[in-house]
């Protein structure tokens, strides 16, 4: 194993393993992050039908928080049956019969996975990720001796990232 003699040794040796330990999940972090951006369209998503039982006379507002469709909207009645844009629900039975537009089961866990919540068990895997990105971020300023040339035009980059990354946050 590398020899730490102080904490620029140490911030790159942890910087390198850690990079190389977590390369993995940032594989999946990227590819889930670039799919979330999508998900208001269907990229990648396929059609996929459900028929079941769910319970009797619902509200429109707790139909569509059974079937789990976003926007959901009755567009027509007829007797016990209620029409809508992904299919029918049958008040009387409780039959539902609706089709959703899914991601691959891949890349819906992988999703799920970038979505996570504190309630969910993988949640402390998102939390030591999101405190390994961040070491990352720290480490870096000590990849380079501050005196070279490549870290003072490292520290003109940091500025201009930093001064895009406010600016995207107020627009």
């Amino acid at each position: 194993m590398d020899k730490i003699k102080d904490t620029r040794t140490f911030m790159r040796i942890t910087h390198r393993y850690l990079g190389f330990f977590l390369a993995g999940i940032m594989a999946v972090y990227a590819v889930s992050g670039v799919l979330l951006v999508y998900r208001d369209t269907d990229f990648l998503k396929k059609e996929k039908k459900y028929e079941k039982t769910i319970g009797k006379n619902l509200s429109e507002k707790n139909l569509g928080k059974e079937l789990k469709i976003k926007n959901f909207e009755v567009q027509k009645t007829e007797g016990s049956v209620l029409k809508f844009k992904q299919g029918i629900y049958n008040a009387a039975t409780g039959e539902a019969k609706y089709t959703k537009k899914e991601l691959p089961f891949i890349l819906d866990k992988m999703t799920k996975l970038h979505k996570s919540q504190s309630k969910d068990t993988l949640s402390p895997l998102n939390t030591f990720f999101g405190f390994a990105l961040f070491f990352f971020v720290i480490s870096s300023f000590w990849m380079f001796n501050p005196k070279t040339k490549a870290f003072k035009r490292g520290m003109m980059f940091t500025g201009a990232g930093l001064v895009v990354a406010i600016i995207l946050l107020l627009i």
